[in-house]
């Protein structure tokens, strides 16, 4: 986000707050991305006064989540008063629908992104979460995605197994500077890596950085866009000529 962007998002957040101090409710915003619900927590926590806050996309680890703020007589039953549903969609399993697919046709649908949380895909069967008004559009029209037939319920909870699956890259590199992580990564020279990098098209941790010497820490994402997603996920020790083995794993 921009300077504007974030202004923007900090006067949206301050205005749950408000209504929430006004009227005495739970207060509740669109689906957030990764970036964002990292924004959202900062802020809560040096601006919600006396008002809890809880991110949730309706399972542990959800990528995408609703902010919700509220008083504190609602923390017992807050969870369920999330206003998303989960829709159930069936079909063959020898159809192999994707994410693309799914996001695609609902996106034809001219529903915006932030009405959509999470897309979970398995084999015959995907779950989905939105709102609750775009439950009922869906559940009410969708038969088909792309070509391939399916059926749409509104009626069953999240059962899906979630597994991240991950491809390991190891190898050294001369230091955790950025261009350096993001070069291995990839598997680009270190110069294009900072191109990627000046180009505003690398993230650690969900936020942009034009920086080619951030030091990059274990645990970190790094996002590069084009080539995926990757967990800087161990720093070892040093060759005998001072590089540093590090393993990253590339989210797939």
């Amino acid at each position: 986000m921009n300077s504007s962007d974030n202004k923007f998002f900090s006067a949206r957040l301050a205005d749950m707050v408000s209504r929430c101090e006004r009227n005495d409710i739970s207060v509740f915003s669109d689906f957030l991305d990764e970036r964002q619900s990292v924004q959202a927590e900062e802020w809560c926590r040096r601006n919600a006064g006396g008002l809890l806050f809880k991110l949730w996309g309706g399972y542990d680890g959800a990528g995408r989540k609703m902010l919700a703020i509220y008083p504190d007589f609602y923390e017992d039953y807050i969870i369920e008063s999330f206003p998303f549903q989960c829709i159930t969609f069936t079909y063959r399993k020898e159809d192999k629908l994707t994410h693309r697919d799914f996001l695609g046709t609902l996106m034809g649908m001219n529903l915006r992104r932030d009405t959509i949380g999470d897309i979970v895909v398995g084999e015959g069967i995907t779950q989905i979460f939105v709102t609750e008004i775009v439950a009922r559009l869906v559940t009410a029209t969708v038969s088909k995605i792309g070509r391939t037939g399916v059926k749409c319920s509104g009626e069953k909870p999240f059962e899906m197994e979630v597994r991240q699956e991950f491809r390991t890259v190891s190898g050294t590199v001369a230091s955790l500077r950025l261009d350096c992580v993001t070069s291995l990564a990839t598997g680009l020279s270190r110069e294009k890596s900072a191109v990627l990098i000046r180009s505003e098209k690398v993230e650690i941790n969900h936020f942009i950085t034009e920086s080619v010497s951030a030091e990059v820490n274990s645990g970190d994402i790094i996002s590069v866009r084009g080539y995926g997603k990757f967990l800087l996920f161990e720093v070892g020790g040093s060759t005998r000529k001072n590089r540093i083995h590090i393993i990253i794993k590339k989210f797939v």
